[in-house]
């Protein structure tokens, strides 16, 4: 599927019942010559295939939310639950990705300050922001300066179609096809204006349609909005 969708990286998301098949999984992606891009969250099961197979997937996880009465307090919270699994993508030389999934932790500003306390405070220069287009609609109108804000520590950049803030807030339309929405086009005007070349993700998580479908659309859409750009500046 992946091969006929010209797609060559991949970001494997799992549950408990796909971790006795996370070795077929890489083979599978070797057969094919795709490279495990990324892995979200964690499990000790995967560190002896790393070792095994010589990958070096971005590990992804959601950046905490804790309780404190301070942002500061908040922070030191969040670095504190992290640590463990900063000290072990650092043993195994891979990067871990913050991962914008609402509450306080997803706010850039939030992000941004948990990553420059680990790289700061604990050498953790693998340590970087994974940011999410279907959980930042609250940051649509202001998203060129929180990209700006967010640029030198983005591992990578996930795209999705983008209706207002208001209309996700009453349970609607939060992921979209590429070039369905309102805002992608303005919010893919900005990525284009600052010059970001890092990693950029498309999403298969619409379960009501097939995968190649929805990652199809996905990339269709990607190319029509790109194109509109390009040949129509501002």
């Amino acid at each position: 599927m992946l091969n006929r969708l010209g797609i060559r990286r991949v970001a494997y998301d799992w549950r408990e019942e796909h971790v006795g098949t996370f070795e077929e999984e890489i083979l599978q992606y070797q057969k094919y010559n795709l490279d495990f891009f990324a892995f979200w969250n964690w499990h000790p099961s995967l560190e002896p295939l790393i070792l095994k197979y010589g990958i070096h997937p971005q590990i992804w996880i959601t950046n905490p939310s804790p309780e404190g009465d301070t942002d500061a307090e908040k922070v030191q919270a969040a670095v504190n639950a992290l640590l463990p699994l900063v000290n072990k993508t650092a043993e195994l030389q891979l990067k871990l990705g913050l991962y914008n999934h609402g509450g306080w932790g997803g706010e850039p500003v939030n992000l941004i300050a948990v990553c420059e306390h680990l790289q700061q405070d604990h050498q953790a220069k693998h340590v970087g922001i994974v940011y999410n287009f279907h959980h930042g609609h609250g940051h649509i109108d202001d998203f060129a300066a929180v990209l700006a804000l967010m640029q030198p520590y983005l591992l990578c950049l996930n795209l999705n179609g983008m209706q207002s803030a208001e209309e996700v807030s009453r349970g609607a339309n939060k992921i979209l096809p590429i070039g369905s929405g309102l805002h992608e086009a303005s919010m893919l005007r900005s990525v284009l204006e600052s010059q970001y070349d890092g990693p950029i993700g498309i999403l298969d998580h619409r379960p009501t349609i097939d995968a190649e479908q929805s990652l199809r659309e996905n990339l269709d859409g990607l190319r029509k909005v790109t194109a509109n750009l390009v040949t129509s500046p501002e």
